[in-house]
C-alpha cells in the first residue's frame, strides 16, 4: 500500500492544525471496545479512548444497540431544547442512577455539545449570579478552546491562539505547585481579605480535581475540601470541571465525590454521551438556575442520539457500584506498574487516581519517544503536562485484564528502550 497516496488528501487539505494524525499516521477505518484497526488489517490498543469521550469503549454493544434501535424507529435526532421522549428517558435515569444516590439537588443544562460549551455556560452562569466578573483558576489547568474556556486555562501556547488578551481570570497555584513550599490557600485567603490587595472578589473558583492536559496532577481529598470551604465562606462559587475526569474516570461518577464536597456547579462531556456522541451538561445549584429562556442556547445542544447511547450506559453501568470497583481495582494495576517503573529508572515518577494514570519524565523528550515506540508496537497512549513530560492512560473503563497488561507490558519495554 503505498501510504503516501493514501494520505495525501489529509495533508493537502485538511488544516495544519491537526495533531493527533501526526502522533498515530495510521489511517483507521474500524473499532471495538478497545481496539482500533487500521484500514492495511493492523490492530491497536486503544489507551487514549478518544482523550476520555469513550469510557465504555469502541462501539459498545449495548449501546449500540440501543441507538441502532432508535435510529431505525425514526427517533427524533434533532431538537434544539424541545420535549422528547429520548431526552426525558435521559433525565429520569440521571436523576434515578446519579444524582438521588448521592443526595446531590442540580438543575440539568444542555449548553451544546463540548466541553467548552459546558464550561462557557457555568462561566457565564457564576457571573450573572453573583454580579462579578472575575474567575479564579490554577496554574496548569486547561478547561477548553473557547475564549472564556482558554482565559482560565494555563497552557501558554493554546492562550496564545486567542489572539486577544484573556482577562477577567486569576491564576492560583495548584495543589503540589509549590511541593510543599506553602501553606495550602495561605496567599489566595489573605489576598481575598485585603482590601489592599488589588483582588478584585471573583465570582466563581474553576478547578479540576485531576488535571489531564495539565499533566496529571492530582489534587488531595483535603485540599479540595479546604477550597470548597474557603469559597463558601466567601460567598464564591465553586465550578468543579469534571468533562475528563468524570463518568466514572477516577472511580466513583464525579471525581470530587472523594473528597465529600458538594459543588455549586459542575461540568460535564466526553463520556457522558456514552457512545462517543457529542454531550455535555452544564449542573447546578437549582436556585442558581436564574437564565431566562433562550438566554444561552445552541443549535445542537438537545443531541438526542446521545440522549439514547448516554441513558443505556447509565442503566447497564451505573445501576450499581460494579464499574466503580473495577475502575480501581485496575487503577491499582496501572500504579503498580508504573511504581515498578519509578523504581527501576532514574527521573521517571508517576502519579494519577483510578484509571487516568500518568507516567511522568524529567526529561521531557523521554514520554514523546515512549509514546512513539509504543504506536509501533500497537499502543496509542498520548502525552501531557506543559513540556509533554507526561505519558497519559486513559484507557477504556471496560478495558479487560488481560488487555491492561498487554498494554502495561508494550509501555513498560518501551520505557526500558528509552531510559537504557
Amino acid at each position: 500500500m503505498n501510504t503516501l497516496v493514501e494520505t495525501d488528501i489529509f495533508t493537502s487539505l485538511e488544516s495544519e492544525v491537526r495533531s493527533y494524525s501526526r502522533s498515530w499516521p495510521a489511517v483507521f477505518g474500524s473499532a471495538s471496545g478497545s481496539w482500533i484497526r487500521s484500514e492495511d488489517g493492523r490492530d491497536y490498543l486503544d489507551f487514549f479512548a478518544g482523550a476520555g469521550a469513550l469510557n465504555y469503549g469502541h462501539n459498545n454493544p449495548v449501546l449500540k444497540e440501543a441507538l441502532l434501535d432508535y435510529l431505525t424507529r425514526d427517533g427524533i435526532t434533532h431538537g434544539l431544547d424541545m420535549n422528547t421522549v429520548a431526552k426525558r428517558r435521559f433525565l429520569e435515569t440521571f436523576q434515578r442512577n446519579i444524582l438521588a444516590p448521592r443526595g446531590l439537588d442540580y438543575k440539568v443544562q444542555f449548553p451544546g455539545p463540548t466541553g467548552t460549551n459546558a464550561v462557557e455556560a457555568a462561566l457565564k452562569l457564576a457571573r450573572k449570579v453573583t454580579g462579578r466578573s472575575s474567575i479564579v483558576n490554577f496554574t496548569n489547568a486547561f478547561h477548553g478552546m473557547t475564549l472564556g474556556s482558554l482565559s482560565v486555562t494555563g497552557n501558554s501556547m493554546k492562550r496564545a491562539g486567542a489572539g486577544v488578551p484573556l482577562v477577567h481570570a486569576t491564576p492560583m497555584p495548584f495543589d503540589g505547585y509549590f511541593d510543599g513550599e506553602m501553606p495550602d490557600f495561605h496567599w489566595f485567603e489573605r489576598v481575598l481579605d485585603d482590601t489592599g490587595s488589588g483582588l478584585n472578589r471573583p465570582a466563581a473558583v474553576i478547578v479540576e480535581t485531576v488535571q489531564g492536559e495539565g499533566g496529571v496532577n492530582v489534587a488531595r481529598p483535603e485540599w479540595l475540601r479546604a477550597l470548597a470551604d474557603l469559597c463558601s465562606s466567601r460567598g464564591i462559587l465553586l465550578i468543579v470541571d469534571d468533562v475528563q475526569m468524570g463518568c466514572g474516570r477516577t472511580g466513583p461518577f464525579f471525581s470530587f465525590e472523594v473528597a465529600g464536597i458538594t459543588p455549586d456547579i459542575v461540568t460535564l462531556s466526553k463520556s457522558i454521551g456514552g457512545y462517543g456522541l457529542p454531550m455535555a451538561l452544564t449542573l447546578m445549584r437549582p436556585e442558581l438556575d436564574v437564565w431566562a429562556p433562550g438566554e444561552h442556547n445552541g443549535t445542537f445542544r438537545g443531541n438526542n442520539p446521545a440522549f439514547v447511547t448516554a441513558t443505556a450506559a447509565l442503566d447497564h453501568y451505573w445501576s450499581d457500584d460494579a464499574l466503580s470497583r473495577s475502575t480501581a481495582a485496575k487503577g491499582r494495576r496501572i500504579e503498580e506498574i508504573f511504581a515498578n517503573l519509578s523504581d527501576r529508572f532514574a527521573g521517571v515518577s508517576a502519579r494519577g487516581r483510578g484509571m487516568v494514570q500518568g507516567l511522568v519524565f524529567d526529561d521531557p523528550g523521554r514520554a514523546l519517544k515512549v509514546c512513539g515506540l509504543a504506536y509501533d508496537e500497537g499502543l496509542l497512549a498520548e502525552t501531557s503536562g506543559p513540556s509533554d513530560e507526561v505519558v497519559k492512560l486513559l484507557p477504556p473503563l471496560t478495558v479487560t485484564d488481560a488487555e491492561l497488561d498487554h498494554g502495561l507490558s508494550i509501555l513498560a519495554e518501551a520505557t526500558a528502550k528509552v531510559c537504557a
